[in-house]
């Protein structure tokens, strides 16, 4: 049908629309329409239809580009509008969900983009008008803008969480080209619909904001966020509410959720919001969730039927539908919303709100914010020196422990002069973004360069808050600065500070922020709610007169300034308070609890703090806290000197930990000592103890039950609130079982009068394992070490276990649980074999995968599906065991837990589908082009001092304790962070120190007995590189081979010019003449320290047995660091020169690698029996390979040696099915068997020819 305004564009009164919506939307539920590509899928348009006149010829497929049948099918398109305006609907979506740059980049269509919206309009708009002609109802056009094909604060490669597919700009400029050919269009409003990445729409709200203001209008704008799944967030993770305080700054007309689920799983969400929103509400669901075949079988009653609880609960103020719904589905909804009163607007206080993926809303209950001081460079010195260093992984794990000690916001800064600060804040806030524990809460963007704080603010999806602006520069950029705080959507910090400099003074601070206030809620229009002020705290206690005031003025000052500025918030940052007491950090803290103290009475409502060390008020020494009151308040003129005098009493005592023993706790009764002894780790009375109980009792067994375990009981508790840590537990059990251990012979004594039986009833039954061809079991001690303090009877097989002995002691012992560990990547394929074992033997029970090599996504993918009898189960760490097995046993719990496990294994197969899929690749032959390339003509390499094998032995362990990296050793205790400063660490200090004491005392005793007895080979020969591979040669001619190391190329498309890295090109090419050498090594710790621990284990002393092996890997690993030192100042010599220190050798700064086969730079564990064939280990060390190439004896460490200077670790990542072919031909080994040794870094499914999703 041919309208006569068809060639005229109808341009709305867009205030008047509001104001019509507004209207209606209070009288009566509005209609939005339902699914487009439902409807056009029924028309079975084929390649020629897609294409019509004008894409004829178009150069790439188009079948599937449904927007662009509004330039090729319109009247189609026209039609299906037309049907829905006539089926009820008020408000028809342009079909432009794909119309941006982004999406339309599939086709090769970008540059039609602005043709597309424009002509979406209109023929939604021909509809509209047919409709009204035909009934005079006014219909309404909102121009669609979906989420496009890329996210901007998720990373959609798992190997590189802080890589961005887009950028917010890109996003911002996709979004503009869109909104401005649906504005010239004439659409009546804006609707960002199918949200999945709430920074992606913040862009496009940004966008719609820019071009409104340029052209001095504004449109109403729609917000609909997609709840992706039962766990009630975005794809990105935000809760509903947290997604609402993220867009509100856009004054949406409505704000609402469609698509993923149908209305049944999506009116809980739809509550939330409802709830939460002071703006209308709009809800379209699917018809229901998709079939097996993809299509939607909810009929229109069923739909409707579900939405009728929506309009009678009063949630909805727009209602339609999205995939699987029709005409037919919106008539079905809009005459059962005709029956219902439309959902009132909620009155929404004046309150901060901020987000990071979850809300956080300021109110009178909260008396005080924590924002966490410590992830800032300026103000932490383990901070600075981590992200100088680039060490972003303990640089987070900063991050975490100040979410975990309380703060509600952290406060990240970047200014550091040695580093790229607007880059740092960019990869760092991208990386935390990957963290959920961290970016739970939300961020405050800090620093003195507005670039800096625009990039982070153009990283975060949630609301945050800068730190800060103020008038320093003068109005004008305090304008433009605030508009654009305003724009991004955060809230800002204000500091008192104007043209002529800081503002010291009470009548100074208030001057100033009642200026900003005047201006940010009148000329930029900032919510009063979302201001900030810091007045400056300023250091008091200094010696100088003029500095003794500054808490009274600070104080003061913020009284009037809440009281005279309506709804505005008060923050500082409190450690500058106590400046002048630096390094006594006792004081410290109890100068900022008093200051607190009275700051909060008088209106300061959040402050930059370390949320670890904040002492309480009333627990300071009355001493103490009467000289901080009189510096704080000015109470008098000896104030400072008194607090000097006072303060050196406190000087050091915070490391003074070696008090006296108390022994006060020998005074309670025998179940509180038992306790007690547990609690702390006290083996020196626990026999003593235990007698006496035994002795108390009816029977032995009642002494297990009852004071051990209560006492257990009580360090599970602990240990579950993070209150204790796990060296301590694993102490509480060296005590546990010295005191069973003398509770045994009276118990078996006592069977045997009774004829046999026992009659101990435990929690459960585990079996541990670790898996055939692993020999490292410290994990899995420490794993049966927690569970048996929470009373599970533990089976522990040990270590290289094939699966028919797991299973068979499986069924013998009637075990409840099997627990499988391994450190090395062929146990990943083990495991899964035991997975299929357990299947085709009948196991149903619970299957626990555990150690360092394995992953929640690896267990979804790979171990899950071969176990459907049963459930297999991730556990990261020690500390969820006791959680994850009490689920798995509890008849309460255990459906349950594991629905909740098989739903989150589904999200993590299919986010790793989506990942991969979204990777590109390249074939082998495109990778080999891009190739890391040297200028061999101008590099020479260096030539080793011999060439054939060395070996060591006679190593002065004194000399290799030097070098020892202990960062590790803490974290195979699961005390994460960095050493030195782990001892120092609000939240696991003491437990560290503890740990590292009894470290260092039997370190003393490994010395001076001599436990351990290393041993090293190394060996160098004349090398080059042919291909992809290591040619190796029996001498200087380079006539006879020796042997070939095969080395794996990464295949990931490369951005920025970076290369597709192989370890051979890090060798002089054969045919470049250049004559080069490669270097092996074997090094270990010894077998000894096998006997030692087994000596341990069998005294019940497990603490001690964990604690020498952990020490025996720290040896390996130091070995293997030092002969690598000698190596390149002697044995090679290319760095003769080099004086590191042992800790700037811990930190990598030396020039060569020293890879090993089977990790990520050649994940081929095969290529070990080449490298331990040319250094005849096991004969000249005493190290051997098992089945699966795990070294034994275990604290062992193997590798190569690569000296050219641009050398460098890399991971190869996921490889193509060409390149395993070619490997494999190189190689002359079976394909089958490259692709087992290969399957954890296969992109393909092993038989089949395509690249796996």
């Amino acid at each position: 049908m041919a309208m006569s305004r068809q060639d005229e564009t109808h341009i709305p009164d867009w205030n008047e629309v509001r104001s019509a919506l507004t209207k209606a939307m209070r009288e009566r539920i509005l209609i939005l329409d339902g699914a487009m590509g439902t409807m056009l899928q029924r028309l079975k348009f084929d390649e020629a239809a897609f294409r019509g006149q004008r894409f004829a010829n178009w150069h790439l497929p188009l079948q599937g580009n449904n927007d662009l049948l509004v330039l090729t099918q319109p009247q189609a398109v026209e039609d299906i509008h037309f049907d829905y305006f006539m089926a009820g609907a008020d408000i028809v979506e342009t079909n432009t969900f794909s119309a941006t740059s982004v999406a339309q980049a599939d086709y090769g269509c970008e540059d039609v983009v602005y043709d597309l919206n424009y002509h979406g309009v209109k023929v939604a708009r021909r509809a509209a008008e047919r409709a009204e002609a035909a009934d005079g109802k006014r219909r309404f056009v909102a121009g669609a803008l979906g989420p496009t094909t890329k996210t901007s604060s998720m990373s959609t490669d798992v190997t590189s969480p802080g890589y961005r597919s887009i950028t917010f700009d890109q996003l911002r400029d996709a979004y503009a080209e869109a909104i401005r050919g649906l504005i010239d269009g004439g659409a009546d409003m804006l609707l960002f619909e199918t949200i999945t990445d709430t920074l992606n729409t913040k862009a496009g709200i940004f966008a719609a904001q820019q071009i409104f203001e340029q052209r001095g209008i504004e449109l109403p704008i729609m917000i609909s966020g997609t709840i992706t799944d039962r766990s009630g967030r975005t794809l990105s993770g935000q809760t509903p509410t947290a997604f609402w305080y993220s867009v509100r700054h856009a004054r949406p007309l409505t704000i609402g959720l469609n698509c993923a689920l149908g209305a049944d799983l999506m009116r809980d969400h739809i509550s939330e919001l409802s709830a939460v929103a002071d703006t209308f509400v709009c809800a379209y669901p699917n018809a229901g969730l998709p079939n097996e075949m993809g299509g939607y079988d909810e009929t229109p009653e069923q739909m409707a039927g579900q939405l009728r609880a929506f309009a009678s609960d009063g949630l909805l103020n727009i209602v339609g539908g999205c995939c699987g719904s029709t005409p037919e589905h919106i008539r079905a909804i809009a005459d059962m919303a005709a029956q219902y009163q439309p959902r009132k607007l909620p009155h929404a206080d004046k309150l901060l709100r901020l987000a990071g993926l979850e809300p956080f809303t300021l109110t009178k209950a909260i008396p005080f914010v924590n924002i966490g001081e410590r992830t800032n460079v300026t103000g932490s010195a383990r901070f600075r020196k981590l992200i100088t260093a680039g060490d972003y992984t303990a640089a987070l794990d900063v991050a975490r422990d100040q979410v975990a000690n309380g703060a509600q916001v952290i406060d990240i800064n970047m200014d550091e002069g040695l580093i790229d600060s607007k880059q740092v804040m960019i990869d760092f806030l991208n990386l935390l973004a990957a963290e959920p524990d961290i970016a739970k809460v939300p961020l405050m963007i800090d620093s003195s360069k507005w670039e800096v704080i625009e990039a982070g603010l153009k990283c975060v999806q949630g609301k945050a808050l800068v730190n800060s602006i103020s008038l320093k520069e003068g109005e004008a950029e305090f304008i433009a600065h605030a508009k654009l705080v305003k724009a991004y959507g955060a809230a800002v910090v204000v500091m008192a500070f104007d043209e002529t400099g800081q503002a010291d003074t009470k009548q100074r601070k208030v001057e100033i922020c009642a200026r900003a206030y005047k201006i940010l809620t009148e000329v930029v229009g900032l919510p009063a709610e979302d201001i900030i002020f810091d007045p400056n705290i300023f250091a008091i206690a200094t010696g100088i007169e003029e500095h003794n005031n500054y808490g009274v003025d600070f104080i003061e000052a913020i009284k009037e300034i809440t009281a005279t500025l309506p709804h505005v918030h008060i923050s500082g940052g409190v450690s500058n308070l106590s400046f002048s007491f630096r390094g006594n950090e006792p004081v410290r803290e109890a100068m900022h609890a008093v200051f607190l103290y009275y700051a909060i009475q008088n209106g300061m409502d959040m402050g930059i703090v370390n949320a670890g060390q904040l002492a309480v008020y009333e627990s300071i020494d009355k001493d103490l806290r009467d000289a901080c009151e009189d510096v704080i308040l000015n109470r008098r003129s000896d104030a400072t000197d008194r607090m000097l005098e006072i303060a050196e009493r406190y000087r050091g005592a915070a490391g003074k930990e070696a008090n006296a023993k108390d022994l006060s706790w020998r005074e309670g009764s025998v179940e509180e000592r038992i306790a007690h002894a547990l609690v702390n780790g006290i083996t020196e009375y626990i026999d003593a103890d235990t007698e006496e109980a035994r002795l108390k009792l009816p029977r032995p067994l009642h002494v297990i039950e009852g004071p051990l375990m209560a006492g257990m009981g009580i360090v599970g508790d602990l240990f579950g609130s993070g209150k204790m840590f796990l060296p301590q537990v694993v102490k509480s059990a060296r005590v546990m079982k010295q005191a069973v251990a003398l509770l045994l012979p009276y118990m078996e004594a006592e069977k045997e009068a009774n004829g046999g039986g026992d009659d101990r009833q435990s929690a459960g039954k585990v079996l541990m394992a670790t898996v055939k061809g692993d020999v490292h079991d410290i994990g899995k001690n420490i794993v049966g070490v927690v569970l048996s303090c929470n009373n599970y009877e533990i089976i522990d097989l040990g270590v290289m276990v094939p699966a028919a002995k797991i299973l068979e002691t499986a069924r013998a012992e009637k075990v409840d649980i099997i627990g499988l560990s391994g450190l090395i990547t062929p146990s990943l394929d083990e495991m899964a074999h035991v997975a299929a074992e357990m299947e085709r033997e009948g196991f149903d029970i619970p299957l626990l995968i555990g150690g360092a090599t394995t992953s929640r996504v690896h267990t979804a993918v790979k171990i899950h599906p071969r176990y459907e009898r049963g459930q297999a189960v991730h556990v990261n760490d020690a500390s969820r065991a006791v959680g994850v097995v009490s689920n798995l046993l509890s008849p309460d719990t255990k459906a349950d837990f594991i629905a909740q496990v098989r739903a989150d294994y589904a999200r993590a197969t299919a986010a790793h589908e989506r990942a991969e899929a979204e990777k590109k690749r390249l074939p082998l032959a495109a990778a080999r082009e891009n190739a890391f390339k040297t200028d061999w003509s101008v590099y020479t390499p260096p030539k080793p001092t011999f060439t054939g094998i060395k070996k060591f032995e006679d190593f002065d362990l004194a000399e290799l304790a030097r070098y020892i990296d202990w960062t590790p050793f803490f974290q195979a205790w699961e005390l994460r962070g960095r050493y030195p400063a782990i001892l120092e660490d609000e939240r696991q200090g003491e437990a560290a120190r503890a740990l590292w004491a009894d470290a260092q005392k039997m370190l003393e005793q490994v010395i001076a007995e001599k436990w351990f007895k290393p041993r090293a080979v190394i060996g160098f020969w004349p090398a080059n590189a042919v291909g992809d591979d290591i040619r190796l040669f029996t001498d200087e001619s380079r006539k006879e081979e020796l042997a070939t190391l095969y080395t794996l190329r990464q295949q990931l498309s490369k951005r920025d010019g970076k290369a597709n890295m192989a370890l051979s090109d890090f060798m002089a090419p054969l045919e470049t003449g250049h004559a080069d050498h490669i270097g092996g090594f074997v090094v270990t710790a010894g077998i000894e320290e096998v006997a030692i621990a087994e000596r341990f284990e069998r005294a019940n002393d497990d603490y001690s047995s964990i604690l020498v092996k952990a020490l025996a890997d720290r040896f390996a690993e130091t070995l293997a660091e030092f002969m690598h030192l000698k190596v390149r100042r002697e044995y090679w010599g290319y760095a003769s020169d080099e004086t590191l220190t042992p800790d700037e050798i811990i930190l990598e700064k030396y020039r060569g690698i020293r890879p090993a086969p089977g990790y990520p730079a050649q994940p081929d564990h095969t290529e070990k029996t080449t490298l331990f064939r040319l250094l005849d280990a096991e004969n000249q060390v005493g190290v051997e390979l098992t089945e699966s190439y795990a070294m034994w004896p275990g604290s062992s460490v193997a590798g190569l040696y690569f000296s050219h200077p641009d050398a460098y670790y890399f991971g190869v990542a996921k490889v193509e099915r060409d390149q395993v072919v070619d490997y494999s031909q190189r190689k002359g080994m079976a394909m089958e068997e490259v692709e087992r040794w290969l399957g954890p870094i296969l992109n393909y499914i092993p038989g089949n020819a395509v690249a796996a999703e």
